[in-house]
């Protein structure tokens, strides 16, 4: 029972891991969609760059979860 219990836990460590390696890789999608320069209005190509960085910045800092939703808007405001 006891090798269950740390097995399920160094597999949840794992997906954390996962998780938090994921950042990058929506930080480049974002920035190949707008390298193609979407038709996007001001209001939304400057949310959409505020969002990027708002990501970045949390990320760095170690906000993985709020760095995903932050880079989740930016992509859904591109239609990625």
């Amino acid at each position: 029972m006891r090798n269950s219990a740390l097995i399920l836990c160094l597999a949840l460590a794992g997906a954390g891991s996962a998780w938090a390696h994921n950042c990058p890789n929506e930080m480049k999608a974002i920035d190949a969609k707008l390298a193609t320069k979407p038709a996007l209005s001001k209001e939304d190509a400057d949310k959409v760059a505020k969002l990027r960085a708002d990501g970045e910045a949390q990320h760095k800092a170690g906000k993985h979860t709020e760095s995903m939703t932050s880079l989740g808007e930016a992509k859904k405001l591109l239609g990625i």
